[in-house]
């Protein structure tokens, strides 16, 4: 058997051309093309998609079609609301209440996420490619930072492939307070 392995082994000692063909897969993948190589290792090679180069279909080319995802992130709750850009027509409406059957999961990031991808759907059947977004917290008297799930979601909308433009906060901040609930006493627990 060990003969049987030596007697495979090309010599090196030659130099024609039959023993520089006999060099390993591996040893001659770097001089071929990049497609070459990666059908080589037999990985999925996207249509017009070199890895020394940008992608041949850019963003710029392709007409997009923006709107703006409003997410209301409180820690009960998280509303994904896209509109079109001027705000006055509803694309899509979801909440992450909606997603979940337990109350106290409304505000957690997962029903969050699945909301997002939920309203990415809808909006992308009704043409809408890209999004600018505007977070806005409780606000006022109440949490002026968005709750759990304000990050998953734009993360989601991101992930479903919406194109993101600006992203906003729009938490209602007062120059003065208003008078919080609870009377002059407080709330008695």
């Amino acid at each position: 058997m060990i003969l049987m392995a030596e007697e495979n082994k090309p010599t090196q000692d030659t130099k024609s051309p039959s023993a520089t063909s006999t060099k390993s897969a591996q040893e001659a993948a770097p001089q071929a093309a990049p497609e070459q190589r990666q059908e080589q290792r037999g990985g999925f090679r996207r249509p017009g998609y070199r890895r020394d180069m940008r992608p041949t279909t850019s963003f710029a080319r392709q007409a997009v079609k923006w709107g703006i995802a409003h997410i209301f992130s409180s820690a009960n709750n998280t509303i994904i609301h896209i509109t079109d850009v001027t705000g006055t027509e509803t694309i899509a409406r979801i909440t992450a209440g909606m997603m979940t059957d337990k109350d106290r999961e409304g505000g957690a990031p997962y029903p969050a996420m699945q909301a997002s991808f939920k309203a990415a759907e809808l909006a992308f059947a009704k043409g809408i490619t890209g999004v600018h977004i505007k977070i806005r917290a409780p606000g006022g008297i109440k949490s002026k930072s968005p709750g759990a799930g304000a990050q998953p979601a734009i993360r989601a909308l991101a992930r479903a492939g919406m194109r993101i433009g600006r992203i906003e906060d729009v938490t209602p901040l007062p120059h003065d307070t208003c008078r919080r609930k609870g009377g002059r006493r407080g709330r008695r627990v």
